[in-house]
């Protein structure tokens, strides 16, 4: 006999299905709006904002992938597509010599100033407008305990790599 977790009561299930729902919905309509006002992907602006309050030496690499939940190789390959197009810029860590750090160009912040404020209309409108000012606070009381313990997992990022046979 293999042990099996108890299934989710009505209310779980349909809170789970409600959050990918409303994810889905809101990812949808912010997807197209970055992509209509700066050309952007989802992730692209992820990669934008964080080094937007990032120090203005950068983030290293690692941190970008962790602190977006994205995978090392997808990250190069964002970060090469935005420092082509002169958003970002790549350097040697000044830490630790293994390490790349990346780093908002001027350029990269003219897309964000254009990107913005359409993005935080698009969250007013579809997130935002159906919340009282307490279910706000509730909500991010609520996501924020979630986001800390499945940060409590190990990113992607920092997994051991397995072993080559």
């Amino acid at each position: 006999m293999t042990d099996t977790a108890p299934p989710l009561d009505p209310a779980q299930l349909g809170a789970y299905f409600s959050l990918i729902e409303v994810s889905s919905l809101l990812r949808h309509t912010v997807e197209q709006q970055l992509k209509d006002a700066g050309g952007l992907s989802y992730v692209q602006f992820q990669l934008l904002a964080t080094l937007g309050d990032a120090p203005e030496d950068g983030l290293r690499m690692t941190d970008l992938a962790d602190g977006i939940v994205h995978s090392r190789s997808g990250l190069t390959y964002q970060v090469g597509l935005l420092e082509r197009d002169g958003l970002v810029r790549r350097s040697p860590s000044v830490d630790d010599e293994r390490s790349t750090t990346v780093s908002l160009t001027d350029a990269g912040r003219e897309v964000l100033g254009a990107v913005f404020p359409g993005h935080v209309e698009v969250l007013r409108q579809l997130f935002l407008e159906p919340l009282s000012p307490d279910d706000v606070a509730s909500l991010a009381d609520v996501l924020g305990r979630v986001r800390d313990h499945m940060r409590t997992i190990p990113p992607r990022s920092a997994r051991p790599r397995r072993k080559r046979d």
